[in-house]
């Protein structure tokens, strides 16, 4: 059987060959320190778990939702006034995702036609360059440098690039490199795709995840973001429910619709308890989620700064749950090193290679282990001989 052309977009899941040789070395019985997927590891909150366990005891929310709810869409609306200090968010400007992963997989269906450019951030989240090939566009790939400390520089795009421009992605703070925007830098990215007439499209799923007594907010605190701008916002890293998958586009009400359009072709719409339980989370005491940040510095703070102490310079990271660090002196190959460092010290990290081309020289991350554990992974590097 010949198979879709399609899949010839992807290369291979890099994803799936580290893990293979994580279980390998797990069926050995050794000691092992999973820094690699980006899942929290904190519990979801009680309200959130029992606003979901009350309405699945309800047999008519097992049916097909076929839209989003009412109140689920104001709750969203009334959070960006909560949360962000942004007034105007209507219902009309906001749609639910199984995950933003989802939202920006489809998107560049919904949105591009064949031949036409995307600005992309490189390194970025590999579902970046998913979404735009699958909607048949062209990826131009916009350099996030270490002299720029990993942010967008819009004025390094050439003009004739951005004229011919549709969609501009964006992810601040940003996985994999965390950084961390500023209201300066917001609004040089809104005058740009302002005077280019291109869609700026903000990935906003680290929001609450900032180090070091920043604030990071909602593009649309951006004066005439949204003329421009469209902004996914999730609940999964926030309030610890990745694997509920509950996220929202939020902006422009024609892309809206444009989305909610395609939606309708392939979806009956949220599971209406995972509604009610985002509904939760929206609508519930954010003190937690505030506490939570501080303890993410705290694993910052001991990936990073362990590391440097046995001689492996890695900087800080400034926001998301990610630590981006230059491979060690001796190490070309990202790819080689994440398996050296599975079999050496039992640590598993990701190949910057995986994040676009300018990744490579790098690896990621994940702040997903308790403070103690992540001191272990920086002991176990340390005698493994790596650095």
């Amino acid at each position: 059987m010949e198979f879709s052309k399609r899949l010839e977009l992807f290369g291979p899941e890099i994803f799936a060959a580290l893990n293979d040789r994580f279980v390998e070395q797990q069926a050995k019985g050794r000691t092992l320190y999973n820094l690699s997927v980006g899942t929290p590891d904190f519990a979801p909150f009680a309200h959130i778990k029992q606003a979901l366990l009350d309405a699945a005891a309800v047999d008519d929310n097992w049916k097909y939702s076929l839209r989003d709810l009412p109140e689920l869409l104001q709750a969203v609306c009334d959070y960006y006034a909560r949360r962000f200090g942004v007034e105007g968010i209507t219902p009309d400007m906001v749609m639910s995702f199984s995950g933003s992963q989802d939202g920006i997989g489809h998107l560049g269906m919904a949105l591009c036609n064949e031949g036409d450019l995307v600005l992309l951030p490189d390194p970025c989240y590999p579902v970046f360059m998913t979404g735009c090939l699958l909607g048949g566009a062209q990826p131009w790939y916009y350099k996030l440098t270490k002299q720029n400390h990993f942010l967008p520089d819009p004025d390094a795009i050439p003009a004739d690039v951005a004229q011919r421009a549709k969609l501009m992605l964006v992810s601040l703070p940003a996985n994999p490199v965390g950084s961390v925007g500023s209201p300066a830098l917001y609004a040089r990215l809104v005058a740009f795709c302002k005077k280019y007439d291109i869609l700026l499209v903000h990935d906003n799923a680290y929001s609450d995840i900032v180090f070091d007594g920043a604030v990071c907010n909602s593009l649309f605190n951006t004066p005439g973001a949204r003329d421009v701008g469209i902004e996914f916002f999730s609940l999964s890293k926030s309030f610890n429910v990745t694997g509920a998958r509950l996220s929202f586009l939020v902006g422009r009400a024609d892309v809206i619709a444009a989305c909610k359009k395609l939606r309708t072709q392939i979806d009956f719409g949220k599971f209406l308890p995972l509604q009610y339980a985002a509904i939760a989370a929206l609508t519930g005491p954010l003190e937690p989620v505030k506490e939570q940040c501080k303890v993410y510095q705290a694993r910052r703070d001991a990936l990073c700064g362990g590391l440097r102490a046995i001689g492996w310079p890695v900087p800080d990271s400034h926001g998301s749950m990610f630590v981006w660090a230059p491979l060690p002196t001796g190490h070309t190959n990202s790819m080689d090193f994440c398996m050296e460092l599975i079999d050496k010290a039992g640590v598993l990290c990701t190949p910057g290679s995986s994040f676009g081309p300018s990744g490579e020289g790098y690896v990621r991350f994940a702040l997903t282990l308790p403070q103690e554990k992540i001191a272990e992974a920086v002991a176990a590097i340390a005698a493994s001989g790596m650095v």
